[in-house]
């Protein structure tokens, strides 16, 4: 591990000390594995990351055994991997991986646009994230960008008013951001997306769903060639 891996793994705990209090008096795994899905969201598990079951147990205050269930509802999710005798990983994403989830937020953000019906529609929490994006982007500070671009499309799943589709697209959206860690440029990668998250939202604004949903569509599909240029041919597991 270099010095700024365990840099960036000492900030990411003491991120996972600050949510303690969210488990509350019952430390489920479900809550376990939701905290850490958060943060995995958020980018503060880099892919390949190996995560300590001591450190994180004492960083939220958690039993071995509820720690390890929640690592097994991840694995699940496709965001951990467990191997043999070394210990519970990030998962580092194939291209495969990408084209797959980008093949799923086009069947779901999408449809969630076009199912939308008569306006005005409910897009607060949709501008919410698109005004983080710019103020992080003022500010410079692109992880954070990358964040509220997260946002900004659980948003619009949202959107649906499903709470299966709000958990499925917690677990591809945390998915993808494994990927964003290859861009070599966040900014240049996250930069040009501003505008175009903020017509979104003014074309949903204006009542035209089947406008938002047209521009949604070349959205994605720029996004996952731009992520799949940029992928290395044979990522490092």
């Amino acid at each position: 591990m270099t010095a700024d891996t365990s840099l960036v793994l000492t900030d990411a705990l003491s991120e996972l000390a600050a949510d303690r209090a969210l488990l509350g008096r019952t430390s489920t795994a479900e809550r376990v594995a939701a905290i850490l899905r958060e943060r995995i969201a958020r980018g503060s598990f880099r892919p390949g990351t190996r995560l300590s079951e001591e450190r994180i147990c004492g960083a939220l205050g958690v039993s071995r055994n509820t720690l390890r269930e929640a690592f097994r509802l991840l694995t699940h999710e496709r965001l951990l991997v467990h191997r043999l005798n070394k210990g519970t990983f990030v998962r580092v994403l194939t291209a495969a991986d990408i084209v797959d989830i980008y093949r799923v937020r086009r069947l779901v953000e999408c449809a969630a646009l076009r199912e939308l019906g008569e306006p005005p529609y409910r897009v607060r929490e949709v501008r919410a994230a698109v005004e983080a994006g710019e103020k992080a982007a003022a500010a410079g500070v692109w992880h954070d960008c990358a964040t509220a671009n997260i946002r900004f499309h659980q948003a619009l799943a949202g959107l649906a008013e499903s709470p299966r589709t709000d958990d499925l697209m917690r677990g591809v959206l945390a998915e993808l951001r494994l990927a964003f860690h290859i861009m070599d440029d966040p900014r240049r990668f996250h930069e040009p997306y501003l505008a175009r998250n903020r017509q979104i939202v003014r074309t949903l604004e204006a009542g035209d769903a089947a406008g938002a949903e047209r521009l949604l569509g070349f959205y994605l599909e720029d996004s996952r060639r731009q992520l799949i240029e940029a992928y290395p041919e044979q990522p490092v597991d």
